[in-house]
């Protein structure tokens, strides 16, 4: 039997009780015991907060604590302040002129309605006053000792829903969130400083996280919060964000392609202070590093975008974490530039935890323990190997003549010494693909094959930006033999593809006629090159807009016509390698935001023979 098939009774329309209400609130703001600790900071930071501490037991199940110094309540606020849409934040005249982090008035008593609630505070000149709530069940205000400020203190979150708690993770899955919303909140206040503790165990427990309030310029006081959350690593490898356009302002930092992570759990995005996790902003930014990495890899950074409240909705998801601009081109545009010109500056400038990993590479030789003459005894000790006699005087020539038969390429005298360069001056290629090259401070390790990758398709680009790549026509046209659907995906993009200097024509049946190809890429297998032209398109299916597509598209052309693995390069070959590199932008990685180069210093060095 349905529910159509049964004779039901006219439902009566009844009012929920308050209790209800603030319950079924509850589950729209307050999903777990980090929801409830936002909301919570949120309203510390909105009252002028300078401190924040922060408190939590069992992962925030038992217990959260949020103490501040903003500017507190008097005892005639507090109920006023627990009933449903009461707030000090808005007036009610403009929902889109919202300046604050709460503007609904409903964290506190749906908080309150389904755990134990006890709210402490004190308004300057005023005396401290307490109001408790237990399941929405209110007590009388009593007079309370604090010095300033507010104490929310929140005990056995979802008591009164219990069907809640079974939702819930462990208590340390639980706590790691916790820690997550204070670290995003502390990156948008750099001038307040954040206590996280952990009393699980009782008494005064344990300091999860720490950071005291910046001071001076606004640029120092963030550089050193992110430094503090994201470590130094991110400070070192990390451009500095600063444009605005038509009232928009964007600053932050960004990682430079090579500092890249394999998920998207290092972005942190902030409008107007509020930390946001906006499916548009998130896609601008994978946007604006289309160019420099892999479709797996993603970027690191910490964007803070800052416009008028009333040209963007903050108003569309109950956890405030989604925006809607009311100017959207407007500020993809600007992202996506800013982020372009400002890797664009770091030029050649790749990450240097490349240069730590290839140091945590090296291993020492595995040498017998150091033995000295007193510790030997005649009896025990083991023969060592006779030592090689030392060389004689005249096998000196001989020792050189075995060096100039190496398989190295022979290095003229320079005109000039190069060392001074960012890039140094080249000095052996080994395995024919990798130029080691000396600078004042150190060495540089340079892949071949990446870094011309990279030069080539930047080229290919500026070429596109002028006035289309410039073609060279086949003396003899190569037919390629295709599968009808990869014949209909190459003829839709015939148009874009001769503007990326490829020109196709179709030759009957499943065949295309390659007539030119691009200048750049000098003698190609044309065969090879419309095969990985098919990858590119298959990959990107219709999601990139026709600019992309031909970027993607010049980005694989870009592999045929670089400098191949084990190729021998001569001197003036590689040293012309490296000053292009230095001359051209996001030359520090390659197409895919592979580094294509490592910067060794010579102190690194000496610590691996223990010379420092």
């Amino acid at each position: 039997m349905t529910r159509h098939d049964r004779n039901i009774s006219r439902p009566l329309i009844r009012q929920l009780d308050d209790v209800a209400i603030n319950q079924i609130a509850a589950g729209e703001v307050v999903e777990r015991p980090a929801s409830a600790v936002k909301e919570l900071v949120e309203n510390a930071l909105d009252a002028g907060a300078t401190r924040v501490t922060i408190d939590y037991a069992h992962g925030g199940k038992t217990l959260i604590r949020v103490t501040d110094d903003g500017c507190g309540m008097t005892a005639e606020d507090l109920p006023l302040a627990l009933s449903r849409h009461a707030t000090s934040k808005l007036n009610g005249d403009n929902l889109l002129d919202i300046r604050s982090f709460g503007f609904r008035g409903e964290a506190l008593p749906s908080l309150a309605s389904v755990g134990r609630l006890s709210l402490t505070s004190r308004a300057g000149g005023g005396e401290g006053a307490c109001l408790e709530v237990s399941g929405g069940a209110a007590q009388p205000v009593r007079p309370a000792a604090l010095s300033a400020g507010t104490v929310v203190e929140l005990r056995d979150l979802f008591f009164a829903t219990p069907a809640r708690l079974k939702f819930l993770r462990s208590d340390r899955a639980e706590a790691q969130a916790i820690g997550d919303v204070i670290k995003r909140l502390a990156m948008a206040e750099p001038m307040v400083g954040f206590a996280l503790r952990d009393v699980s165990g009782g008494g005064e427990g344990r300091f999860v996280f720490r950071v005291d309030p910046g001071s001076g310029e606004l640029f120092e006081a963030m550089q050193t919060r992110l430094m503090r959350i994201l470590g130094g690593d991110f400070a070192e490898n990390a451009v500095r964000i600063e444009a605005e356009r038509e009232g928009i302002r964007l600053t932050g930092y960004a990682g430079l392609p090579t500092y890249s992570r394999g998920a998207a759990t290092h972005q942190f995005l902030f409008v107007n202070g509020r930390p946001v996790r906006d499916k548009l902003l998130f896609g601008v930014l994978r946007g604006a590093y289309q160019d420099y990495l892999s479709r797996d890899r993603h970027p690191v950074a910490a964007l803070f975008l800052d416009l008028d409240p009333q040209r963007v909705d903050q108003n569309v998801h109950p956890a405030k974490t989604e925006v809607r601009f009311r100017e959207t081109e407007l500020v993809r545009g600007l992202i996506i530039s800013a982020l372009r010109h400002a890797l664009a500056e770091a030029g050649h400038r790749a990450s240097t935890h490349v240069a730590q990993a290839a140091l945590g590479a090296f291993r020492p030789s595995e040498l017998p323990p150091r033995s000295y003459q007193m510790e030997r005894s005649t009896s025990a000790a083991p023969q060592r190997p006779p030592m090689p006699a030392p060389p004689r005087q005249d096998s000196f020539a001989e020792t050189a003549a075995v060096f100039a038969r190496a398989d190295l390429p022979a290095e003229e005298p320079e005109a000039e010494p190069a060392t001074h360069h960012p890039l140094g001056a080249a000095r052996a290629q080994l395995h024919e693909n990798y130029i080691v090259a000396q600078t004042e401070t150190g060495m540089i390790l340079v892949d071949q094959h990446a870094a011309h990758e990279r030069l080539v398709y930047e080229r290919l680009k500026r070429q596109l930006s002028a006035q289309g790549v410039a073609a060279q026509a086949l003396l003899i046209p190569e037919i390629v033999e295709l599968s009808d659907s990869d014949l209909a995906m190459l003829l839709s993009a015939q148009a874009d593809l001769a503007r990326a200097g490829l020109v196709i024509e179709p030759f009957g049946g499943g065949a295309v006629a390659v007539r030119e190809v691009p200048a750049v890429l000098g003698d190609v297998n044309a065969a090879n090159l419309l095969q990985d032209v098919l990858d590119e398109l298959t990959d990107l299916g219709q999601s990139g807009t026709v600019m992309v597509q031909i970027e993607a598209v010049l980005s694989r052309m870009a592999c045929h016509g670089s400098v191949r693995s084990g190729r021998r390069m001569r001197v003036e070959e590689m040293n012309a390698l490296l000053r292009e590199m230095e001359a051209t932008p996001h030359s520090g990685q390659c197409n895919h935001g592979r580094p294509t180069y490592v910067e060794l210093r010579l102190s690194d060095i000496e610590k691996l023979f223990e010379r420092s």
